[in-house]
């Protein structure tokens, strides 16, 4: 696979782990198993089980998880057709669904605030 097309891979790639990291550790359809990892990540009796619990709580955490299952499904290699490019395409992956996953945050927290000082200016017209 040409360098070119190995970093086409590494982008695209890049995005489902970031929609797959951000949905299950922000959004509401995962709220209730969330706050029950939230728990147990602060409330559990054993050192492995809190950690084994935070892990379903932080996206940059849960996106490891999500790599290693994608580099599995696709069996994508960075530079070195070994297990060496397994690594580098596994913290390669990850960094960028990160970099990926702040800018979304970004973009939301703009987009809110938009909509807040909207809703503000609409009630102060209204009264």
């Amino acid at each position: 696979m040409s360098l070119n097309t190995q970093l086409i891979w590494l982008f695209v790639l890049a995005i489902p782990i970031a929609c797959i990291a951000w949905t299950v550790t922000h959004e509401e359809v995962f709220r209730e198993p969330r706050e029950y990892c939230v728990r147990n990540s602060h409330e559990g009796r054993t050192l492995f089980k809190r950690k084994f619990f935070y892990l379903f709580t932080c996206e940059y955490c849960f996106s490891h998880y999500v790599t290693v299952f994608i580099l599995i499904l696709t069996d994508f290699q960075l530079l070195l057709m070994d297990w060496r490019g397994y690594l580098i395409a596994g913290f390669s992956l990850v960094w960028i669904a990160n970099v990926y996953m702040s800018l979304y945050n970004l973009i939301r927290i703009d987009l809110k605030k938009e909509r807040l000082l909207a809703k503000k200016e609409e009630e102060s017209l209204n009264s």
